[in-house]
């Protein structure tokens, strides 16, 4: 067990902590621990990185690890009203896509390798400042525009992302690139 790997099931096991706190519509705790998570991602990758300990495990348990604490806090924060329902739906169908067409493409032994690309990298950034920025919401208010601006932007994103990952599950489906999951 690596470093890395032992930071990211840190992060799956305060998912649950994050979602009985928000179940609780404790907000402030709940944004300390979602600070916490991301603490130990950004660890992770470092540690990974510099120390040379990156991992087949870690190739997926990472990106699993980011999606159980995404969708969770999206949904959660969706049920609390805190989030439109329109961008909770999106975030939570492009997740449960990529989760399926990564299943799907392993099912048949189609080669994958689970690397990040641009557009899901700022999708996921966008993510988490929105989650981050609502989770604020008891400290620091966002105007109004402010507020759907970040919405739109994520959702956007996100849509983006999505589509990019079908188009990749495609062309790797017909055996033209090397895959590329997130």
């Amino acid at each position: 067990m690596t470093i890395p790997n032992l930071l990211t099931l840190i992060r799956i096991l305060l998912t649950p902590l994050l979602v009985w706190l928000l179940l609780g519509s404790r907000l402030t705790e709940a944004l300390m621990v979602f600070f916490l998570a991301g603490i130990t991602d950004g660890l992770d990758g470092f540690i990974a990185r510099v120390f040379h300990q990156k991992s087949r495990l870690g190739a997926y348990l990472d990106p699993l690890a980011d999606k159980i604490l995404l969708v969770s806090s999206f949904i959660l924060l969706g049920r609390l009203k805190l989030l439109p329902t329109s961008l909770v739906v999106i975030a939570v169908s492009r997740d449960a896509l990529i989760v399926i067409g990564v299943m799907t493409l392993m099912f048949f032994q189609v080669h994958l390798e689970i690397r990040p690309s641009w557009v899901s990298k700022a999708t996921t950034l966008a993510q988490i400042i929105t989650i981050l920025a609502t989770l604020a919401t008891p400290l620091l208010t966002l105007p109004a525009w402010a507020s759907r601006s970040l919405y739109v932007l994520t959702g956007l994103l996100t849509i983006t992302s999505g589509i990019h990952y079908i188009l990749i599950a495609f062309r790797i489906w017909e055996g033209g690139e090397e895959g590329r999951a997130q």
